[in-house]
């Protein structure tokens, strides 16, 4: 029996390489014994062992090997100390007088299968599943302290570590353990930390487990959240590192994760924009001139900054398909739109943030076209809203934002028609109300406003209709 030690618990054999120790008559017959060339003054030196061991092939009858190779290994003989394998705890229990003799008293009378003390010489068997080369591996590192200079790689060490387990070699365990921690990892090379860890003790476990495992049910979310912020507000070339971030977003395994992370982001940002558009349609003029106007510079500023933002988190969120929610608040935002529409009628936002009015139109036709075109589906109040909150802003802009760019009348004319086509999914009532606000699409050319002719139609052409309701009674 392994004497109890000081330990939490004791090391559950390993699934792989379960040692089997055994006696056996020792043989001398130099045919039947396969030797290997020594390495060092004591490993492996018959002139001054007092230990020989056996390795045989202890195969499971479903593994499929080559007999030849079990054929091959189970001659294979070495030389060692007693003195130096206690070392590994197994063979300190193993050699020990208690061990011994509960050996002998249990085999009496079976000559073949004694723990013999031939001439001072203990002989022993040590199953293995495989080539036993680790086995001789961690044999030798018990005649030395030099652990660096055979565990030099991660793979090494995990081939080395499931033998130093086996054989309760603790400052081998210990070395393997801390070259681990120090080491990256391959993929394959995690798995086998990860099947490796349960073999080890807590504190022998605790670095490699905070490497891989997340220490909060939200790990992955705050990660994501911190990425984000990093590519909106800390990094001097932000678009390639928002495009990595789009990535990542894109190839991360959650899509309810991203979901969340997003809305948290845009929330924050929607905030901060409508803060600044509401602290600069109302300021305080109590203070100096100069200073007020450098304040509402600011409110300027921040909420174009943020407004860029937001159009980034708005193409990730419909790429992703989850901007419900966006969507939904969105078309709450009548004060807002408000707010924008006092900015873009004052002259000041030209000479300090001329791309504002384009970055809010640009964020609201990404979400009108989504719906438009049914990626989200949002109910009747919320299409109506987003129409009739965000019409007069385009309106607003129309009017106030000149002379206009080519891009700006691009934007302009996709945003109409996306409204267009939204409100012909509303009933008609409700469409009747908004198409003649979209009266101001109309251009000197009729035939340059196709969409405003063909949404009139249609509606004509529906409200010329008979009642269906009477149909159907």
């Amino acid at each position: 029996m392994i004497p109890n030690s000081s330990r939490k618990r004791q090391r559950p054999p390993h699934p792989h390489a379960s040692a089997i120790v055994e006696a056996f008559p020792y043989k001398t017959n130099s045919e039947s014994s396969q030797k290997l060339p020594r390495t060092s003054s004591s490993f492996n030196d018959p002139s001054t062992a007092d230990v020989t061991l056996r390795f045989f092939i202890d195969r499971s009858p479903f593994d499929s090997s080559n007999p030849s190779d079990s054929a091959r290994h189970s001659d294979l003989q070495i030389y060692l100390h007693s003195r130096v394998i206690s070392r590994a705890k197994y063979f300190s229990a193993l050699l020990s007088d208690r061990w011994q003799h509960q050996a002998n008293n249990h085999n009496a009378g079976h000559d073949s299968r004694t723990i013999a003390n031939c001439n001072n010489m203990f002989h022993l068997n040590l199953g293995v599943h495989d080539d036993p080369t680790v086995h001789l591996t961690v044999l030798q590192l018990l005649y030395t302290y030099d652990f660096p200079t055979f565990i030099a790689s991660a793979s090494t060490a995990l081939e080395i570590l499931p033998v130093a387990l086996e054989l309760l070699f603790e400052d081998c365990v210990k070395a393997c353990v801390k070259f681990l921690e120090a080491v990256p990892w391959s993929e394959e090379e995690e798995k086998r930390v990860l099947s490796l860890i349960p073999l080890l003790r807590e504190e022998e476990s605790k670095e490699l487990l905070a490497r891989v495992s997340p220490g909060e049910d939200d790990f992955c979310e705050e990660m994501l959240h911190g990425l984000i912020e990093k590519a909106m507000y800390s990094q001097p070339n932000m678009a390639f590192v928002k495009v990595f971030v789009a990535k990542l977003l894109r190839d991360f395994s959650s899509r309810e994760s991203a979901r969340r992370v997003l809305e948290r982001a845009f929330d924050a940002n929607m905030r901060i924009v409508k803060e600044s558009l509401e602290q600069y349609s109302s300021p305080d003029f109590r203070g100096d001139h100069n200073e007020t106007e450098a304040i509402q510079r600011l409110h300027l500023h921040t909420a174009m900054t943020n407004g860029r933002h937001l159009l980034w988190l708005v193409e990730r969120m419909i790429e992703l398909k989850v901007a419900d929610s966006a969507v939904k608040q969105w078309s709450e935002q009548a004060v807002f739109t408000v707010d924008l529409q006092k900015a873009f009628r004052d002259d000041a936002w030209r000479n300090i943030v001329p791309g504002l009015p384009a970055v809010m139109l640009r964020c609201t036709c990404k979400l009108a076209s989504a719906v438009a075109a049914g990626t989200i589906l949002s109910s009747r109040q919320v299409r109506m809203k987003l129409v009739k909150d965000w019409l007069p802003v385009l309106i607003s802009c129309k009017d106030n934002v000149s002379p206009m760019l080519s891009s700006h009348k691009t934007l302009y004319l996709e945003l109409e028609e996306t409204f267009l086509r939204i409100i012909s999914t509303l009933p008609m009532s409700d469409a009747r109300v908004l198409f003649q606000q979209c009266l101001s699409f109309s251009t000197r050319n009729v035939e340059d406003c196709p969409h405003l002719v063909t949404a009139f139609n249609t509606w004509f052409r529906r409200a010329s209709q008979p009642p269906q309701m009477e149909n159907l009674d």
